[in-house]
């Protein structure tokens, strides 16, 4: 393929020939015509969003969504449980204590006693059924019917969920996306062939050779030398261990030290990271894959949330950055938004001295898949993993927005309809 008249870093307007999957050819543009006329856009290596739950992200289709932004209050999330025939189940995603309070199986019963309801909070972690839900599942005794952690166990007792993964697919591409990390801890035996319709590349934690993934929660958190066990355990494969809190990550840190740094370890989502462990950090040379756009879309819920200790240790940016510590950035959708474009705006709007600039902002979705600190360039023998625009490069990023984006190519195919 000839993509002809695109603006490539350090080239200037050029034409970029592909070949087997690979960039072979940039030089000086010729008379004639190509396959894609770039007219004058920037190429760009395509985006990888290195933290992402594909599975979750595509079930969203089915679901009803009762976050703050959408249900508002209880008058907003009664509404949008009572939605749908008597008796259907429903499924509901995005739900923060802000929005009425701690739910249980009482409150549910009280919202909508005719349906079979499971609502997960926000972050992920809970689900909470009533007692409609619990009968259908035969699982009457479910106590106060909040599960946390339990998604594994009660896979088995609801009704199969249609997974929207080609529309996924779609969407990303439609963001300059050619490749996921997909991060969920205990990943079944299916679901890298259940994920194979996606038209990105795939990195799946706990399969192959990616990361093996470790969830820390404060409650049954190991110490620090019965992590460094199970991470010698899987040595010589790098590890990405989710922190939340500063205990979380001070033991992770003491359990690297244990065991031993390798290549490609990471810290997801780094979302406390007081400032007396970046040194530390640094010297293990692990990759904190965070969220900068959480302190944004949470910011309400955060303050009153989080302890006044760690608001201003709240996923850092720039500060890890000028530490040297290795930096990439995923969206967590679906429990936080998809598009990386708008991650990137909040990363250069961030407050508190975190803001980025554009180009480092970009960067955080540029890295290797397997990899996400080695950031990717478009030089000669690149994987054509690529991202056509419709302005060039100064404009996209003064923009910052999915707008820019005309076409993704993975490995020379493109994977979008040319607009």
């Amino acid at each position: 393929m000839l993509i002809t008249d695109v603006e490539v870093e350090g080239h200037g307007r050029v034409d970029v020939r592909l070949g087997g999957g690979r960039v072979v050819g940039i030089g000086r543009r010729r008379a004639g015509r190509g396959d894609v006329d770039g007219r004058g856009g920037a190429l760009l290596v395509g985006l990888h969003d290195h933290h992402v739950h594909l599975a979750a992200l595509a079930a969203e289709a089915a679901s009803v969504r009762v976050g703050p932004a959408e249900a508002g209050d209880r008058d907003g999330l009664v509404r949008a449980l009572r939605s749908g025939p008597p008796g259907e189940w429903v499924r509901a995603v995005g739900y923060h204590e802000s929005v009425a309070g701690e739910l249980d199986r009482g409150v549910l019963d009280d919202v909508a006693p005719d349906r079979p309801l499971r609502v997960q909070h926000r972050s992920g972690a809970l689900w909470m059924w009533n007692s409609a839900a619990l009968r259908a599942a035969g699982l009457g005794g479910g106590g106060d019917g909040r599960f946390w952690r339990e998604d594994e166990r009660l896979r088995g007792f609801t009704p199969p969920v249609r997974l929207d993964l080609r529309g996924v697919g779609a969407r990303a591409a439609a963001y300059g996306i050619t490749g996921f990390t997909n991060a969920d801890p205990h990943p079944g035996r299916d679901l890298p062939e259940l994920l194979s319709v996606l038209p990105q590349r795939l990195v799946v934690m706990g399969t192959g050779d990616a990361p093996v993934k470790f969830l820390l929660d404060d409650a049954t958190l190991p110490t620090p030398d019965e992590l460094a066990a199970s991470v010698a355990a899987v040595r010589p494969r790098p590890v990405a261990v989710h922190c939340v809190t500063r205990v979380q990550l001070l033991v992770t840190l003491l359990a690297l030290d244990e065991a031993g740094p390798v290549a490609g370890d990471r810290i997801e989502h780094g979302s406390v990271i007081p400032a007396e462990t970046m040194p530390w950090l640094a010297r293990l040379g692990v990759t904190v894959v965070t969220q900068p756009h959480f302190p944004v879309e949470r910011g309400r819920e955060y303050a009153t949330d989080v302890d006044p200790d760690d608001q201003a240790h709240l996923y850092r940016c720039r500060s890890l950055a000028e530490a040297g510590i290795l930096l990439a950035a995923g969206t967590d959708a679906p429990y936080g938004s998809a598009d990386p474009w708008a991650v990137m705006r909040a990363a250069v709007e961030r407050s508190r001295g975190e803001a980025v600039d554009r180009r480092a902002a970009l960067d955080l979705f540029a890295g290797e898949p397997q990899h996400p600190s080695r950031i990717r360039r478009l030089t000669v023998g690149a994987v054509a993993d690529l991202c056509l625009l419709h302005v060039p490069r100064k404009e996209a990023l003064d923009l910052m927005s999915a707008d820019v984006v005309r076409a993704t190519f993975v490995g020379g195919r493109r994977i979008t309809p040319l607009e």
